[in-house]
């Protein structure tokens, strides 16, 4: 598979590039590399595909973030899009490159012959919630069921969303027909704009409800149960479709979950493993022995080291580390490193005992050299 250029590179724009740098250099890449405009051209239907990826996730602020970060890997992985979208191309996600509300496919139809410019009102969408959930590794690894409480716009009980007041109702907007919006021929080009009468809803309200003013919302604190799934990670993004604000004359947004996962005294977490380090003394590593391991989620299991064990020694637990979300009910593994401790006093006896010892080891004095592994240094 061929390497993925940078969307940077791609574009021909700088790292720095602002929102509307980035718009219009895809809007002039892609009237350049139309396939429509150019049949039969693999090479430019191919840029075209190519500048079409790199928009889609730099006008994306939280793709683009997680580009920055991380590269092609970071917007390519199962939690880079918290959207529930990878890769792709959608024309409603760019179509505000071309002026807004139905401007790409309108361009396209006067330059090429296909698209519609048919749009309405109920294409408006409320703005997208944030909020951050600070959760211990143990939870993360249980999953959680939790209430949050957020505070948005949220619909009106006085008018249901109207906008208008009780007895009366919104009527049609003779400047759009109902459309919220209106066509606008500019020599070659025909562009699509929001209805500068009624702001693109369609509907003109002739008597605001008093609660909302017209608006068709108000401000609401409202509780909201969520579902945070078993092995969840730290920085992953969970989307709860249509709880974002709402939008009178359209339908409300989303609201993303940010997970964070608090890092755990001692277990480390890699993908659905664990790694715990644990010490055992020289006669437990020299005779072998059985110890016990309490796992992150508190069951104490029977590990055997074996006679000869040498510090840094690595052992698994199978099926005692995480559930591998994405894979049904797959389970990681525990693994246990054992490190030789030294003590650092001895009671009379023990130093009776290690004395003894030392005696019978009199010819390790002189000791047979062996050239080090890198990975122990």
């Amino acid at each position: 598979m061929a390497t993925k250029r940078d969307y940077y590179e791609v574009l021909d724009i700088a790292k720095t590039a602002t929102a509307d740098e980035v718009k219009k250099s895809y809007r002039k890449m892609a009237v350049k590399y139309h396939p429509d405009k150019n049949q039969g051209n693999k090479e430019a239907e191919d840029k075209f595909k190519e500048a079409t990826e790199a928009y889609e996730i730099l006008s994306d602020a939280n793709k683009r973030g997680n580009y920055d970060r991380f590269g092609h890997q970071g917007v390519h992985s199962d939690f880079a899009d918290a959207y529930g979208r990878r890769g792709g191309f959608n024309a409603s996600d760019i179509e505000d490159v071309f002026g807004g509300g139905g401007g790409f496919d309108d361009i396209f139809s006067s330059l090429f012959g296909f698209g519609s410019s048919k749009r309405g009102a109920s294409r408006r969408k409320g703005a997208d919630i944030r909020y951050d959930i600070t959760l211990s590794l143990e939870e993360a690894a249980a999953g959680k069921k939790m209430d949050i409480d957020i505070s948005k716009r949220d619909v009106c009980d006085t008018c249901s969303g109207s906008g208008a007041a009780p007895g009366s109702k919104p009527t049609t907007c003779t400047t759009c027909g109902g459309a919220g919006q209106v066509r606008r021929t500019q020599g070659f080009f025909s562009m699509t704009t929001t209805c500068p009468a009624c702001h693109g809803s369609g509907t003109i309200i002739s008597s605001p409800c008093n609660s909302c003013h017209g608006e068709g919302t108000i401000s609401k604190a409202k509780k909201i149960s969520v579902n945070i799934p078993k092995g969840i990670d730290d920085g992953t993004q969970l989307r709860v479709s249509g709880e974002g604000e709402a939008i009178g004359g359209g339908t409300a947004g989303d609201l993303y979950l940010f997970i964070h996962v608090k890092e755990h005294p001692y277990f480390v977490r890699e993908g659905a493993n664990l790694i715990i380090e644990v010490g055992i003394n020289i006669a437990q590593a020299a005779l072998a022995d059985v110890i016990h391991i309490k796992t992150l989620d508190g069951k104490i299991v029977k590990l055997k080291i074996p006679a000869g064990t040498i510090s840094g020694q690595m052992f698994r637990i199978k099926d005692a580390g995480i559930n591998n979300i994405g894979h049904g009910s797959s389970m990681g593994d525990l693994y246990v490193i054992a490190k030789i401790d030294t003590p650092k006093s001895l009671t009379s006896e023990e130093k009776k005992l290690y004395t003894e010892l030392k005696k019978l080891s009199a010819d390790n004095n002189t000791p047979t050299p062996k050239k080090p592994k890198r990975n122990n240094w």
